[in-house]
């Protein structure tokens, strides 16, 4: 188990997206957050105390926690110094990156030298089968976006909490390291060998009763030519009865990808639809979920009553407004 409190490690992060980790644990488990620790030049703040690593161990923290996403998921050298005083002050260390803690022999002999744990939280601990397509019990809603990092995990986590909220079965099944880092378990699948994604997923939402449901957590976008795989996984072997798409309405291209434009929600859904019927042919479109957080109050409601009006879906931000609306329409399927 990855020892609470944490201290989010947000490294020389250029923006805010790019430390989406840390963000999330900050918004979905602020009382794992002691502060944050930023190098010279950090294009990222999550609005916590800063802190050095004696104030923060000071102050309760065990985990250092790499909070930072980056394209191809590298640790920096830049890091470096930081993780090993980290392990040298008594710190464990977790990262969800791709480059590995345990890969790095200096961080590793340090962690031996000083006592400390390394926790990769990106590499799967099950071997996986591969998927059979055989119906399950219970129900399942993933969140689809025209891009990465739209807000489909903050969808499926409101979501769920306001099915808990209400009292009625519910699970967030975690597929990313930061989904992972906020629960506690999940299937890392983008680190998962591609013949056994959809397996995993699969294995990750069984047989459940009847009125119960899983939230799945989204990755990648089908449009986005690095990472579409990992969502053709989700949406085969999860066998979705329900879909929410999800955007961000400020994106100028797709993230990273300067060359290449954002689909409109209506493509999205009518590329999304088709792929999810192969597994199972009731799903439905059932709501528009939008990243509404560099929009103003006014800003946010003409646009969701925009979206709402062309889809003929409701249109919320389900972590500034509530997920409720998402939820009664679940009820109606």
């Amino acid at each position: 188990m990855i020892e609470t409190p944490y201290l989010l490690f947000l490294g020389d992060a250029p923006d805010q997206l790019a430390a989406k980790v840390a963000q999330g644990i900050k918004d979905w488990r602020p009382e794992n957050a002691v502060g944050q620790f930023r190098l010279p030049g950090c294009g990222a703040d999550l609005k916590l105390q800063d802190m050095t690593l004696a104030e923060a161990k000071e102050a309760g923290a065990k985990t250092l926690v790499i909070g930072v996403a980056n394209r191809g998921g590298v640790i920096s050298a830049a890091w470096k110094e930081v993780l090993k005083e980290a392990l040298a002050q008594g710190y464990d260390i977790a990262s969800g990156l791709h480059n590995l803690l345990r890969d790095e022999g200096d961080l590793v002999a340090a962690a031996q030298m000083f006592g400390g744990t390394l926790h990769d939280v990106r590499v799967p601990t099950v071997w996986y089968p591969i998927a059979n397509g055989k119906k399950r019990t219970g129900k399942r809603c993933l969140a689809i976006g025209t891009d990465c990092s739209v807000g489909k995990m903050y969808t499926a986590l409101a979501m769920d909490a306001e099915m808990k909220e209400r009292g009625m079965k519910s699970t967030f099944r975690a597929t990313g390291q930061t989904g992972i880092l906020v629960t506690g378990h999940g299937v890392p699948l983008d680190a998962v060998i591609a013949d056994f994604m959809a397996g995993s997923v699969e294995y990750l939402t069984p047989d459940n009763d009847p009125d119960h449901w899983d939230h799945i957590e989204g990755q990648g976008s089908l449009f986005h030519v690095s990472y579409s795989g990992v969502t053709m996984a989700l949406i085969h072997g999860g066998q979705p009865d329900a879909l929410v798409l999800a955007h961000e309405p400020t994106r100028t291209h797709m993230r990273g990808l300067p060359d290449y434009d954002l689909p409109t929600l209506e493509t999205l859904r009518d590329t999304a639809l088709p792929l999810a019927r192969i597994a199972n042919p009731n799903v439905q479109v059932v709501g528009v979920s939008i990243n509404t957080q560099h929009l103003s109050d006014d800003e946010a409601t003409a646009y969701l009553e925009k979206v709402e009006a062309r889809m003929g879906l409701p249109a919320v931000d389900p972590y500034r407004h509530g997920a409720g609306r998402l939820v009664d329409a679940l009820g109606a399927l």
